[in-house]
């Protein structure tokens, strides 16, 4: 099952163990659990503070518990936690044991503060890359506290709980047996969710605080240039994002990155933010900017309101707030959200295991998604909008040499289908013939590129009319003292790499700002 590579390195993990635990297995006749059953022993074999047991009780089968000895198990796996899932089974071995998580002493102590019964279940696939950080946070929280309860289930394994819960994306997670979240969360949005009282707690806080000399409003890999790059010139510099990493955590593989020949998103956002906090930089996650009040309007600072109630004042200004998938904004796309229609084929394609699905979108997004969900999926149908496909021609002949691809141009999709509950079809029309058609699937993956995160900036600087903030040559807006960087602006070639060297540039700007202005 393990490799001897893995077992040497889980074994150093191991001696990090701080009071025995127990595995406790519920198996049954199959093959996955016969190599659950490998699996746990191998553990077991590496460590004498590491037990196994065959005799749970849990119906859902193959599935084992992690419990310290002589305690009732609150870290449940139902399937092998291998793939991406293996790091979560780490470090559930090492928390339950009373290893310490790496979270600081506050968060640690509003985590065994809470008071009540959550008993979260969340549905993975393996090859999902959001999923671990789900399981991980829950994880961490039953560890912590002994009200809280988590369960790692594979979908691909549990097909008949999937279909009935009527899940079609992942990571799907329940509390109490209830919808409690969909994609990818963090252990802090986890609780300011079951901890109602700390988002207005946080909120007061964060309105105390003394203005900023540049203050950057979004997280992702403009955000983060830009808050380095400010911080490197020793002035006040804080930055506030809705989730530290933005589009990046979405991105599975990374290859034209330079100087790094292979990457993933979650990896590379969790180095930015790193590299981030290595400078004195007040980073304030989990905070959605909902308003900007330019200095101009009122004198003084710029103020940026944010959803909490909260208000941060700031010398200059930093606009890095990304981007976000579009949709087609046709008739039932809203309604079979999450049932369905997805956006991400490397999540929430294992789910569709031999069933029909479409890519909407013929660039390079959507002939690689087309071509990873071939070789999962019973028949894919590429739909775009042209008269020809825009991907790179390498992708194009891969694409055409899969046997169960179809490929249609000219077709313009006008309505999502669906019984109620979840999807059943589309509808597209012929751009040539005018002729509408309707094609039978069990989902629909949207690539067809991003819109800009910038609603909530149209009275604060100038948008084009495509809703990018215009920018000149040195990052400025069309606000004195608001510059502008990344996914969100004019500047064409969306692309990781340009994005952070025009962080670079907006800060500079912003800097050379505030020794002209003498603000």
């Amino acid at each position: 099952m393990l490799d001897s590579a893995i077992q040497a390195q889980l074994k150093t993990y191991l001696e990090r163990l701080v009071s025995p635990i127990e595995l406790i297995a519920s198996l049954d006749d199959s093959a996955a659990s016969q190599e659950m059953r490998q699996l746990l022993r191998q553990i077991a074999e590496l460590s004498n503070k590491v037990s196994v047991r065959e005799n749970g009780n849990n119906p859902r089968r193959p599935s084992f518990a992690i419990a310290r000895e002589g305690e009732a198990p609150r870290v449940h796996f139902a399937g092998l936690p291998m793939g991406h899932e293996f790091t979560s089974l780490v470090l559930a071995l090492l928390q339950v044991s009373r290893y310490a998580p790496k979270l600081d002493e506050n968060v640690i102590a509003q985590i065994k503060a809470i008071e009540g019964n959550f008993r979260f279940e969340t549905f993975v696939s393996l090859s999902c890359h959001n999923c671990p950080d789900v399981v991980q946070a829950l994880n961490t929280l039953a560890a912590l506290n002994p009200n809280f309860e988590a369960t790692m289930i594979d979908g691909a394994l549990f097909q008949a709980e999937v279909e009935a819960r009527q899940i079609m994306g992942v990571p799907a997670i329940f509390l109490n047996g209830q919808p409690f979240g969909q994609g990818r969360m963090s252990l802090e949005e986890i609780l300011a969710k079951v901890d109602t009282g700390a988002a207005a707690r946080e909120a007061e806080k964060l309105s105390q605080k003394a203005a900023f000399d540049v203050l950057v409003v979004g997280g992702g890999p403009a955000g983060a240039s830009a808050a380095i790059y400010a911080a490197r010139k020793g002035i006040r510099v804080g930055v506030v994002a809705d989730r530290f990493g933005g589009q990046v955590l979405d991105t599975l593989g990374i290859e034209n990155f330079i100087s790094v020949k292979a990457t993933e998103g979650p990896k590379l956002a969790a180095g930015l933010e790193q590299h981030v906090r290595d400078y004195e930089v007040d980073i304030m996650n989990l905070q959605r900017a909902v308003g900007v009040l330019p200095a101009e309007q009122q004198g003084g600072l710029h103020e940026v309101r944010l959803a909490s109630g909260a208000t941060l004042k700031s010398r200059a200004l930093i606009l890095a707030t990304g981007a976000r998938w579009r949709e087609m904004n046709v008739p039932g796309e809203a309604e079979y959200k999450t049932r369905g229609v997805a956006f991400c084929p490397h999540c929430d394609g294992p789910l569709f295991k031999g069933k029909r699905v479409a890519v909407i979108g013929g660039g390079n997004s959507g002939v690689e998604a087309a071509i990873d969900l071939a070789g999962i999926v019973s028949h894919v149908t590429l739909l775009e909008f042209g008269d020809a496909m825009r991907a790179d021609a390498v992708l194009q002949q891969k694409l055409r040499s899969l046997p169960n691809v179809t490929v249609i141009l000219q077709a313009q999709t006008t309505e999502v289908t669906g019984d109620g509950q979840k999807v059943n079809g589309l509808r597209y029309k012929d751009r040539v013939s005018g002729t509408e058609h309707h094609i039978a699937l069990e989902g629909i993956f949207v690539q067809i590129g991003l819109l800009p995160n910038t609603d909530f900036l149209k009275e604060a600087v100038k948008l084009s009319p495509r809703g990018e903030i215009e920018i000149d040559e040195r990052g400025e807006t069309s606000t004195p003292g608001i510059f502008a960087a990344g996914d969100a602006t004019t500047v064409p070639f969306k692309q990781i790499i340009i994005a952070m060297g025009e962080g670079a540039k907006a800060s500079l700007g912003a800097f050379d700002y505030l020794i002209r202005s003498g603000r």
